[in-house]
């Protein structure tokens, strides 16, 4: 019979977390092999996909463009050249992507692991309370992803790879600078997109309360601009675009941190009543 939690010993417990953070890892470098053998979808298809007119988030805006006489909409229809300076550039290009690929797509995996160590410790009822979190954790994850990958990096390749300081510099944009730059705006925006999660988990352990989080609204706002502005091109338009579904994840936020909180005041209550 395996040992119960409250019986095992500190280095039980590590070799425990040691075990979930092998299969975590091991799950990473599986789909990171799959994405490294598809490797013409991977970048044909999807890294490069965001500077072809052919994108579909491309064409939307420019068919949008076109029925409001906003030509400036039609972005990335000029071709933008992607060059490798190292000898082993590509290649170590190709096994980057592939290990973020697979990070990515194991995301789910990878965090129901970690939960796995973390729900043994908790107290039946707040086992039902969080039950769905690794679901509701990787949806807005992948959501988060999409947003990244479909919204922003098209607006982000446009205005680095279109900006220009004069005629005479002709832009040739590294691939290892143009897969960092949309890597990073991707998981930037994944892991934006778990403010909810975070809230959650920041209200149960009684760091914040839904009344902290309305009195700081305010200046929620102001670092929600700040984070947007750090992870799209500096307009006015992008920001916006990526400012609204991270106001919205707040306010989301918010209710779920009301809804503990409340849950919490019940749970005294019936306590109080047994006593």
């Amino acid at each position: 019979m395996a040992k119960n939690e409250e019986e095992m010993s500190f280095l039980e417990h590590l070799e425990v977390l040691r075990w979930h953070i092998m299969k975590a890892f091991l799950s990473v470098f599986i789909m990171a092999i799959v994405a490294f053998i598809f490797k013409d979808f991977i970048f044909t298809t999807v890294i490069l996909g965001p500077k072809s007119p052919e994108f579909p988030t491309n064409v939307f805006l420019c068919e949008v463009g076109k029925m409001l006489g906003i030509l400036k909409l039609c972005i990335n229809s000029l071709p933008l050249e992607i060059i490798s300076i190292k000898m082993a550039g590509q290649f170590s290009m190709h096994i980057m992507v592939s290990l973020i690929a697979g990070l990515i797509v194991a995301f789910p995996y990878v965090f129901y692991q970690f939960w796995s160590f973390v729900v043994p410790a908790m107290h039946s009822k707040e086992k039902r309370y969080s039950r769905g979190a690794v679901v509701y954790s990787s949806l807005l994850f992948i959501l988060g992803v999409l947003f990244g990958y479909y919204i922003i990096s098209p607006l982000t390749v446009h205005f680095l790879g279109s900006y220009s300081v004069s005629p005479e510099v002709t832009n040739q944009i590294n691939l290892i600078s143009y897969v960092s730059t949309l890597a990073s705006v991707i998981l930037a925006s994944g892991i934006i997109f778990e403010l909810p999660v975070l809230a959650y988990f920041l209200t149960k352990a009684g760091l914040i309360t839904p009344e902290f989080m309305r009195k700081y609204r305010k200046h929620s706002l102001v670092v929600i601009l700040v984070l947007s502005a750090i992870i799209t091109p500096p307009d006015i338009f992008s920001q916006i675009l990526v400012s609204l579904p991270l106001i919205v994840l707040y306010e989301v936020g918010i209710m779920i941190s009301n809804r503990i909180v409340k849950a919490q005041k019940k749970e005294e209550a019936r306590r109080e009543k047994e006593k």
